[in-house]
């Protein structure tokens, strides 16, 4: 099906074009977001009356997305998930969860900006991508942790991996501290 873009899209071209795709996805997607009209003569006639005005209304929210977008690029917003000892979570953090932190962080992002590259998986820093508008794109990140104290730490640099062998060497070392206590004392005896 042949559809002309009113806005950019990515992976299919700019405002304007006229693109084939398939029926289901202008059907599906592109029609009922408004991303797209039917390429036929009505439609084409209307979209060059149009087509200033649209430009305007693009350049002006891409204004607003770039303004709300210099604010938000390189924050970090921490996730509180349960979580195996070894740092694995119980489930995933979804783009529902990174748009409500940034949200209680004073951000308007709702769950479709939010772009994962991959599930989140574990505990630690990841890097999410914001699409603010089909134009501007920020980065986020997430401090996925189990507590806040934890997130704190994982913010200083270090990971839930150190801190547990840290956690255990320092319990190896009071075990071998107090069996050299009770061996001394038993060799006194």
């Amino acid at each position: 099906m042949q559809v002309i873009l009113l806005e950019r899209v990515a992976k299919l071209g700019q405002m304007g074009e006229v693109v084939n795709v398939k029926d289901g996805y202008a059907r599906n997607f592109l029609l009922p977001q408004g991303k797209a009209l039917r390429a036929n003569d009505a439609n084409i006639k209307s979209f060059e009356v149009k087509k200033a005005q649209l430009e305007a209304t693009n350049l002006e929210t891409r204004k607003e997305a770039e303004a709300v977008g210099a604010k938000l690029d390189g924050q970090t917003f921490i996730v509180i998930r349960s979580a195996s000892d070894a740092g694995a979570l119980y489930g995933s953090v979804t783009p529902r969860d990174a748009a409500e932190a940034a949200t209680d962080a004073g951000f308007t992002v709702n769950r479709g900006q939010i772009v994962l590259d991959r599930p989140i998986k574990d505990l630690g820093l990841h890097t999410v991508s914001v699409a603010l508008h089909p134009e501007v794109a920020v980065k986020i990140k997430l401090n996925v942790a189990r507590s806040v104290e934890e997130a704190e730490l994982q913010a200083s640099g270090k990971s839930i991996q150190e801190l547990a062998a840290e956690a255990e060497a320092q319990a190896e070392f009071e075990i071998a501290e107090l069996f050299d206590e009770v061996g001394a004392a038993a060799s006194e005896e």
